[in-house]
């Protein structure tokens, strides 16, 4: 079977990630039936390692963040594609200016030309919101950056096509997976306006309920890792339920983006005059957004939730996640 073919395709949804080549997903694992497994099984400290606290039975991992650094662990192995799921429990109180991310990488391989997908968690103040923001970058194309940011729910909440047009902008490379928490006071919360509050700390996020199923490969080869050769072919993994967003699934992901989605790189024509190429323009959102990608009528927000919206009453969508021949968020 050739594990080093790029598949087509990403899903993400809150909270866990799926690489075929490659999707953030929400909670997919207990609805799928993979196994987790202990911290050791999978993950070594990336930094800060005074600041990491496993549990007695090395299923739950706590990453720190306090006023002399922040923390986080690595995957053991690189991953051509695969399913890979936490749940995670984010600081509480005051969250200003920290961010917590769980995303997947290749930068430490590909240092000029790396890939990257990121599930980045935004602390807020008291009584405000966490917000979440996703990104996708392909052989270092992080000055074209593909950020799409929300309000937190659960279901299916953002589709990527792979169009050819998009040539090396497209991840396809092997990536390890990546959880961190560490201060970014200087954009996180109001563009840098509210920074982190140490006299709150330690802020500390949970990880629990890890999965890491997948192929495992040398990054420079693209081939399969000895102790884990690629177990089922990427036609089967691109047929898979789990990369399927159903009709109903559909309906729900277009709930969630027009009253929780406040930013699209899409919408904004002052970045990108001509959109991307992978750009779908849905003229449901599209009136929602300023010529800056930003929200319209952002102080009538609570939540995420347009007052328009809720007075014409709303629409009720359940969980699903996939797509056929894209990358999902």
């Amino acid at each position: 079977m050739d594990c080093s073919r790029s598949l087509s395709k990403t899903v993400i949804t809150p909270l866990s990630l799926l690489l075929s080549s490659f999707c953030l997903l929400a909670n997919f694992a207990a609805a799928f039936n993979f196994s987790t497994i202990t911290f050791d099984q999978g993950y070594t400290p990336l930094f800060s390692d005074f600041n990491i606290i496993r549990s007695d039975d090395d299923k739950t991992v706590s990453l720190l963040l306090n006023r002399y650094s922040g923390s986080g662990f690595i995957s053991s192995e690189y991953y051509n594609y695969g399913l890979f799921s936490a749940k995670i429990k984010l600081p509480s109180n005051y969250s200003a200016g920290i961010v917590v991310a769980f995303y997947t990488s290749n930068v430490d391989v590909f240092e000029k030309n790396h890939d990257e997908l990121d599930f980045e968690f935004l602390g807020n103040i008291r009584g405000k919101p966490w917000r979440f923001q996703t990104n996708l970058y392909g052989n270092g194309s992080t000055s074209r950056g593909r950020e799409e940011r929300f309000y937190v729910d659960e279901v299916p909440i953002r589709e990527v096509i792979r169009n050819p047009a998009m040539g090396g902008d497209y991840p396809s490379k092997p990536m390890s997976l990546y959880a961190t928490i560490w201060d970014a006071s200087t954009w996180a919360t109001s563009g840098g306006k509210y920074k982190v509050n140490y006299n709150f700390q330690p802020f500390v996020s949970d990880f629990t309920d890890l999965v890491l199923e997948g192929c495992t490969v040398d990054p420079i080869q693209k081939i399969p890792a000895a102790a884990a050769p690629c177990d089922r072919d990427t036609d089967a993994l691109e047929a898979d339920d789990i990369n399927t967003i159903s009709a109903e699934g559909r309906k729900a992901m277009s709930w969630f983006r027009e009253r929780y989605m406040y930013y699209s790189y899409c919408y904004d024509l002052m970045r990108y005059p001509v959109p991307p190429p992978e750009c779908v323009i849905v003229p449901a959102e599209r009136h929602l957004f300023k010529d800056t990608g930003r929200l319209k009528e952002a102080l009538k927000i609570k939540f995420g939730r347009h007052q328009k919206h809720r007075r014409r009453g709303s629409r009720r969508g359940r969980r699903d996640a996939g797509g056929a021949a894209a990358t999902s968020f």
